[in-house]
């Protein structure tokens, strides 16, 4: 049996990136932290991702056409966009909301959320890898957006006017004729490239593993293959979490769930609305040339990244509930999506092929925040495909509430009270 109830002490369910960062920011504050997990610490979505760290992306999912493209996409099994056709209330209630937001003044609303979020992790990302001297192949050479065609850098420059105009996010225009000399494994006669220079990338299952190392070497505890399969409850708290290796309690408890955490809402007694938008990545071996920069191919919906021992590729958002396979086709559509920018075709060995579940939001902001009629719980799930990306901001604002200090950054765009209580 497990068990902890010292005061002070916080149990933090995922872990994840998330769930990592939580632990992190509250074990600063001198709290006693327990990870515990499903399965393995950070095997799940936090594993195989591009690694993407992006003040860049700071437009949500919620455009304008994004609902015309979901509903296309019924009839392409292929397409990277992909709602698989199912009969499932939760899921057409998730799209129905998600269509509702996909205007003009919601998009706005949402990235301001989303670029306080995404501007803090990066301030935290430059601390936390010189203090902790996390070696996880942290590159500050921007993120890449190469377009094929003259009409896509038409409509991409759209997007980059808008980024400024509203976000103050500006990219470097580069010329099709310069890209060559730019990065080398890249092909002549592309049209061009948009490079935002303030982003910054990791090889993710380095960054974990490595901060991992370093939080149970400040007396963190990870346990791994613990089911959470209940929750006791007296008079608003969580008195003990109900567990496959044994019962846990501590004073607070931590949700770090990501796709899984819709299912905690019945235990918990709260609204979760989550989907899980499932991507799919390719590792391979480095090719020659192999690519200097993180890129992103808007057209054919494909990132790139360069890592030291190979090279990835990942794509696709496809809502089809907690499917577990890695169908072929999807990585020979990885592959051949990036033909057409590489010199070297993306034909070398497959070092490993991956899933992940993304937790999607309807209004694609994250859940941050103390859990409704609970006052020791508080959820930090719902970072869509910006888990990376934004965890640092968010543990250290969930370790802000924990600990009743002033937030850092305004959390009521994240309010789990959004949903309703």
């Amino acid at each position: 049996m497990i068990t902890s109830s010292k005061p002070d002490s916080v149990i933090v369910v995922g872990g994840g990136v998330v769930g990592i960062a939580c632990a992190h920011y509250l074990r600063k504050l001198g709290l006693e932290v327990t990870v515990i997990d499903r399965s393995t610490i950070a095997g799940a979505c936090s594993h195989g991702n591009c690694g993407y760290i992006c003040p860049s992306h700071v437009l949500p999912l919620t455009e304008p056409e994004a609902i015309r493209t979901a509903v296309k996409s019924l009839f392409q099994p292929n397409a990277p966009f992909r709602v698989k056709p199912r009969l499932s209330p939760a899921l057409w209630n998730w799209m129905w909301q998600f269509a509702r937001r996909c205007n003009h003044q919601q998009m706005l609303r949402a990235g301001v959320g989303l670029k306080a979020i995404l501007d803090s992790s990066m301030h935290e990302y430059h601390q936390l890898i010189a203090q902790e001297s996390l070696d996880c192949e942290w590159t500050t050479r921007g993120l890449l957006y190469v377009l094929q065609s003259e009409r896509g850098m038409e409509t991409f420059a759209e997007s980059d006017r808008f980024l400024q105009d509203h976000f103050g996010v500006a990219a470097r225009r580069i010329a099709g004729a310069d890209l060559p000399a730019f990065d080398a494994a890249l092909k002549p006669n592309l049209a061009g490239a948009f490079h935002y220079e303030g982003d910054t990338s990791v090889r993710p299952d380095r960054l974990n593993s490595q901060w991992v190392a370093r939080l149970k070497e400040q007396g963190v505890k990870f346990v791994e293959n613990c089911m959470l399969l209940g929750i006791e409850k007296q008079q608003g708290r969580i008195t003990s979490l109900q567990t496959s290796q044994g019962k846990l309690t501590a004073d607070r408890v931590i949700i770090a769930t990501g796709a899984w955490s819709t299912q905690l809402g019945t235990m918990l007694g709260c609204r979760i609305p989550i989907e899980p938008g499932k991507g799919y990545s390719v590792t391979m071996s480095r090719p020659d040339p192999c690519p200097s920069h993180p890129m992103l191919f808007p057209e054919h919906k494909v990132g790139v990244s360069p890592f030291e021992g190979g090279y990835r590729l990942g794509s696709m958002m496809e809502f089809s509930g907690y499917d577990t396979t890695i169908p072929p086709r999807r990585i020979d559509q990885l592959r051949r999506s990036a033909e057409p920018y590489l010199i070297t075709p993306a034909t070398e060995q497959s070092q490993q092929t991956w899933y992940g579940w993304r937790p999607m939001t309807w209004d694609s902001l994250p859940i941050i925040g103390p859990v409704p009629r609970l006052q020791n719980a508080y959820l930090a799930t719902g970072h869509n495909m910006l888990g990376v990306s934004m965890a640092t901001a968010t543990g250290k604002l969930i370790a802000e509430m924990v600990t009743v200090s002033p937030p850092h950054i305004d959390p009521e765009p994240y309010s789990p009270l959004r949903f309703g209580s």
